[in-house]
């Protein structure tokens, strides 16, 4: 077992583990942090993306050792002062989560998309998404969530 710090929503976290542990259980297990999901555990499905820097990143593929050092934003990051993030809202509004599995996933990757691109088109949208599995087939409420973002100024 190592000690790590680790940067996750702004604050800084000391964690004890093996070196080799995936960021997705630390998250989950040791910081308490369920928002973000276990899913394959093979880097495929997204359901364990949180955001790193301005990059989502599947956190089942990522190591403690890893993301010391990094800026970590999970589902809860995006939630600030009270106040719901513009995905969050539009996520309500146009009625994406079904089962909700996929949902922190679906937001860490918009935000991540949104942060890098504040304007995407509605192809860079769909091509973005499309690498989170979602097995209701939410992705036409996510691509009109994220559409709604753009029109209305960004995702900050």
């Amino acid at each position: 077992m190592s000690k790590f710090s680790l940067k996750i929503n702004g604050k800084l976290h000391h964690v004890e583990a093996e070196s080799d542990t995936p960021l997705v259980w630390i998250l989950r297990e040791n910081l308490n942090l369920r928002g973000t999901k276990f899913g394959c555990g093979i880097n495929e499905c997204g359901a364990c993306t949180v955001k790193m820097g301005d990059e989502a990143v599947r956190s089942c593929n990522i190591t403690v050792a890893n993301s010391v050092g990094e800026d970590i934003t999970t589902v809860e990051g995006l939630h600030h002062e009270q106040k719901d993030h513009p995905l969050q809202i539009a996520w309500l509004e146009n009625k994406v989560p079904q089962c909700g599995y996929c949902q922190p996933g679906m937001l860490m990757t918009a935000d991540a998309l949104l942060t890098r691109n504040p304007h995407p088109t509605e192809e860079e949208i769909v091509g973005e998404m499309s690498d989170v599995l979602c097995r209701c087939g939410t992705y036409p409420r996510v691509r009109n969530a994220l559409l709604q973002v753009v029109k209305n100024g960004g995702g900050k």
